[in-house]
């Protein structure tokens, strides 16, 4: 196949993968412009530290030799497979930048000749990139499962963010998804080794002189798990392993799978499991703080942090002149941003009224209910709905 063609086959398929922070939609579009008339499918996305790009998802592979049942990918599907070799693959991407076409990569494979071999092909397209083609941009580098302590290093020191995909929250739930995946040896131990590294080792090693950010994705609903389950997992990562962020894929059942007749999981539950996630990592929340019902998965009516607030704060509302910011936190409405921006204004003047709230960037509707303003109920309008 010609590489252009190679290229929309290998990408077409990775809307699966969240990765980076996407915008609301999250969708891939076709870039077809006059210097490149066969279109590849490029992501908009939103780096951390604020910038918008044009991403590349996609492999270097799509030959497969791992059985996942949930996976597009998997050996033994029926489908036209490509693949790319690693100076090939690094000279067409820096042709699609050198056109405008893409910004940034996110660089993933099929495991073929097992995950050690697989990496190293993966390492060796970074270092053409970096160092021979002199591409200085954004390189999200997926670490496959099996790779070595080294492989992850050197990952680490090419990258501006390193991934490794769970898939499930424990060994039992990933056994049901992917049975020839190893949980801990496999895919936590590299987790284990990014926070290790980041730890022990000087940031000047790092891609320029700082180590990347490590996330990690789940199944949402493609092994049964629970919320509380995947939220646990969580948890975990963000307080003992420095993980930046966890993604959640919702199940969808793609043909030809063991999967395929399995029910997708609606979208609503993966955005309870964005909100609640972000709880755990931005907002001061333990998991024993988030609102589960019986059977262990968050309610779908309402954003966790709304329940929470409804449960705690409806009958005591808290006083925002004298709130810490752990207490603001918890407040529906309130940022960190709008908390930090709360306790500097109060250093000046106290806050007396919803105008002077809103002017602060608080969205008073969410957070009038459960506040006091100097010693008076917050007044505002309940909504209708």
């Amino acid at each position: 196949m010609d590489a252009i063609v190679r290229l929309k086959a290998l990408s077409e398929q990775m809307s699966f993968e969240p990765a980076e922070e996407r915008t609301p939609t999250g969708t891939p579009y076709l870039d077809k412009t006059e210097n490149c008339p066969d279109a590849v499918f490029v992501h908009p996305a939103i780096l951390p530290n604020g910038q918008k790009i044009k991403l590349l998802k996609t492999l270097l592979t799509s030959v497969c030799e791992r059985d996942c049942f949930y996976c597009p990918f998997r050996a033994g599907r029926d489908f036209r497979r490509a693949t790319f070799q690693p100076e090939e693959f690094a000279r067409l991407f820096v042709m699609l930048t050198q056109k405008g076409i893409t910004e940034g990569i996110f660089l993933s494979s099929g495991v073929t000749g097992g995950g050690i071999r697989t990496q190293d092909k993966l390492l060796d397209t970074a270092e053409i990139l970096r160092h021979k083609l002199g591409f200085r941009g954004y390189i999200h580098l997926k670490v496959m499962p099996g790779a070595e302590h080294a492989q992850v290093e050197r990952a680490m020191q090419l990258a501006d963010r390193v991934s490794v995909n769970l898939e499930a929250p424990n060994t039992e739930r990933l056994a049901r998804l992917a049975p020839h995946k190893q949980f801990i040896e496999e895919l936590l131990q590299p987790l284990k080794w990014m926070n290790e590294i980041r730890r022990t080792q000087p940031s000047y090693r790092g891609w320029q002189g700082r180590w990347p950010s490590s996330v990690t994705q789940f199944v949402a609903g493609g092994a049964g798990e629970s919320d509380l389950e995947l939220l646990t997992a969580t948890q975990y990562l963000y307080s003992h392993l420095g993980l930046k962020r966890a993604y959640y894929s919702r199940f969808q059942p793609i043909p030809d799978t063991p999967l395929e007749n399995q029910a997708p999981t609606p979208p609503i539950r993966e955005h309870r499991l964005y909100q609640a996630s972000f709880l755990l990592r931005d907002y001061g929340f333990e998991l024993e703080e988030l609102p589960f019902e019986a059977d262990g998965r968050l309610p779908v009516q309402s954003d966790p942090k709304l329940a929470w607030a409804q449960r705690n704060l409806a009958e005591q509302p808290i006083e925002i002149n004298c709130a810490d910011r752990h207490m603001l936190l918890r407040v529906p409405g309130i940022g960190p941003k709008g908390a930090d921006t709360i306790l500097l204004v109060r250093l000046q003047t106290k806050i007396r009224d919803v105008i002077s709230l809103r002017k602060l960037g608080i969205l008073t509707e969410r957070a009038a209910p459960f506040l006091l303003l100097d010693g008076r109920q917050a007044a505002y309008q309940p909504s209708l709905f």
